[in-house]
């Protein structure tokens, strides 16, 4: 299944949620689209940054000096009040891959939290749990996950429900229990059904399952949310090899080609058509 959220997609997360004001957060995640793990739509982004906001976007931009900056902020507060410090430390961390220290710090910032902050607490979790699975320790990004997907549907988000379910997902596939990520898979396509990225794993693991039926009305749904998504284009290229139509498989994998020549996902399209164009080879394109 595609890797683990890196820093580049972790990070957006982290600036959409810190452009919110708390006060406005439940409400305004009602109203936004929420792709992968609960990112908000343009709606919900407050008009002036706050100083979270400002705070993750100097994780971005110079990581060291937010992490200074970060860690002043925090010695000023008391109580709830260190969550948004601790996201920030957690966002800095994740821009330098110490997927630890981010992980340590989402969980402290949740901890810090008010308890009543369900919304709050289910973000840092979910941003905790992919930092476990970035550092590959999915028995560890599990229960975090469990714990955000719980604290998401307390706060009556369900579509945020469904993308940490994608994430729950992710963590069970790594530890080899395709049932239960089919059903977190199943609970994302229903509650998140515009996340392209639910909808690309869902048809991953059914072909690995051998349902290529099923995979194929995946892949074609994720195709229409996301139809210039290299990851995608790879697995229907896959999906389509293994169901015994190489003009398709060839279709998909140019055309990931075309659009990033020089890109990771252009090396594995190349490799796959040269595993198809060489009979011995053909059948390990996406094993």
């Amino acid at each position: 299944m595609p890797l683990p959220l890196s820093a580049a997609l972790l990070l957006p997360l982290l600036l959409a949620q810190g452009a919110m004001d708390n006060a406005q957060s439940v409400a305004a995640m009602r109203n936004g689209a929420a792709p992968r793990t609960g990112v908000p739509g343009p709606q919900t982004i407050a008009p002036a940054p706050s100083r979270l906001h400002a705070c993750l976007s100097a994780a971005v931009e110079d990581a060291d000096a937010a992490e200074d900056t970060a860690q002043a902020w925090l010695k000023e507060e008391k109580g709830s009040h260190q969550a948004q410090p601790l996201m920030c430390l957690g966002a800095v961390y994740s821009a330098q891959q110490r997927w630890d220290e981010a992980q340590q710090n989402f969980l402290a910032g949740r901890e810090a939290a008010a308890t009543s902050d369900y919304l709050l607490r289910a973000r840092l979790g979910a941003m905790a749990g992919n930092s476990a699975l970035a550092a590959n320790t999915p028995d560890q990004a599990l229960p975090i996950l469990d714990t955000a997907h719980t604290d998401a549907l307390a706060a009556g988000d369900t579509r945020l429900g469904g993308d940490i379910a994608i994430d729950r997902a992710r963590a069970l596939v790594a530890l080899k229990r395709d049932g239960e990520a089919a059903a977190a898979l199943a609970e994302a396509r229903s509650a998140s059904p515009e996340n392209a990225y639910g909808w690309l794993l869902s048809a991953t693991l059914s072909r690995r399952m051998a349902q290529l039926a099923q995979a194929q009305t995946e892949i074609e749904t994720a195709a229409q949310l996301a139809p210039v998504d290299p990851e995608i284009g790879l697995e229907a290229g896959v999906i389509a090899v293994l169901s015994g139509r190489p003009t398709a498989a060839t279709k998909s994998w140019q055309s990931v080609i075309a659009a990033a020549p020089n890109s990771p996902s252009a090396d594995t399209a190349r490799g796959y058509l040269a595993q198809l164009n060489s009979a011995p080879g053909a059948a390990k394109v996406g094993k």
